[in-house]
């Protein structure tokens, strides 16, 4: 088999075991033997249990991140950021793509989402990369709705920054109370943060802000 091959088929292994294990509790003997390998196979092609999860970490984000964006670039009416559709249409079919991937992977999602960030650098950081670029994608739909909404947009930078940062964990926690149950599909976990979200800021958009 292939190097490539025979490394994702570990990598898979891999993400299984943490996420169901935990990181601490998983062992290299079971990785192995779920990928259908030697253990001294496993640590010839991927050194060490962190260098491993780092590799976990590493594709389960950027297989992550590619789904929103080819969510939005392949959303309905087509066009991607910049490709016409209004930005709610673009955050819907972002956030339909991302409750799908996660829902889909939940192994991944729990790598991802509780055990790297819970083990300390270098771990937390890897993680903070894919975050920081779901945010800064986030960021520019909110940014793109604000200018659909008033030729000046009123809207001040930080203001956008601080609605993406929202947006973002929101979704990250609606990933974990859906995957939790199995009734809840994406498409409802999606609508359920559009409504909560995108409705109040649609109001904000509308120059109509909540006051104490």
């Amino acid at each position: 088999m292939p190097r490539a091959v025979r490394e994702q088929q570990m990598l898979d292994a891999a993400v299984r075991i943490f996420g169901q294990r935990g990181y601490r509790a998983a062992s290299m003997d079971e990785i192995a033997d779920v990928a259908g390998v030697s253990k001294p196979l496993v640590y010839l092609y991927l050194n060490s249990k962190e260098e491993l999860f780092t590799a976990c970490i590493r594709r389960e984000a950027a297989a992550l991140v590619a789904a929103v964006r080819a969510g939005v670039s392949g959303g309905e009416g087509g066009g991607g950021v910049r490709g016409g559709l209004p930005a709610d249409r673009q955050l819907w079919a972002g956030l339909q793509a991302f409750f799908t991937h996660t829902a889909e992977r939940p192994d991944a999602w729990v790598v991802l989402h509780n055990q790297a960030r819970t083990q300390g650098e270098p771990f937390a950081a890897e993680v903070a990369v894919m975050r920081e670029e779901i945010v800064a994608f986030v960021t520019s739909l909110i940014a793109e709705a604000a200018r659909e909404a008033h030729r000046k947009p009123e809207l001040a930078e930080r203001e956008v920054a601080g609605l993406a940062q929202a947006l973002v964990g929101a979704a990250e926690s609606l990933a974990g109370w859906a995957n939790g149950d199995a009734s809840v599909s994406a498409k409802e976990a999606a609508a359920t943060l559009m409504n909560f979200a995108w409705a109040g800021l649609g109001e904000l958009m509308e120059g109509r802000r909540w006051v104490p």
